[in-house]
């Protein structure tokens, strides 16, 4: 009977341990969520951040080739063309 005894006292602390590490391993698996979400939504804003540096450069190139030499002033005419013919295409579409 002392053998049960034992046996169960046994079962009852590894149960009781078992338990403290489920605790301490919810409480890390919502704090590891908790810093995803975080590192998350600081992606976001990074990638917002490089889309606005990368419209600026482009910008910035634009204008620089605009009053470069004549291969810079050749390029900004081709992209100005290009924009041109976007734009003609967007007045079709919106006149259909």
């Amino acid at each position: 009977m002392s053998k049960l005894l034992k046996i169960v006292d046994d079962l009852e602390t590894k149960l009781t341990r078992i338990l403290g590490q489920k605790s301490i391993l919810q409480e890390e698996k919502s704090n590891l969520l908790q810093e995803n979400s975080n590192l998350q939504q600081k992606l976001i804003k990074q990638q917002e951040i490089i889309n606005s540096l990368e419209e600026k450069y482009e910008s910035l190139r634009v204008a620089n080739t605009i009053v470069g030499s004549k291969e810079d002033k050749h390029a900004t005419k081709l992209k100005i063309n290009t924009l041109i013919r976007e734009i003609d295409k967007c007045i079709v579409q919106l006149s259909d």
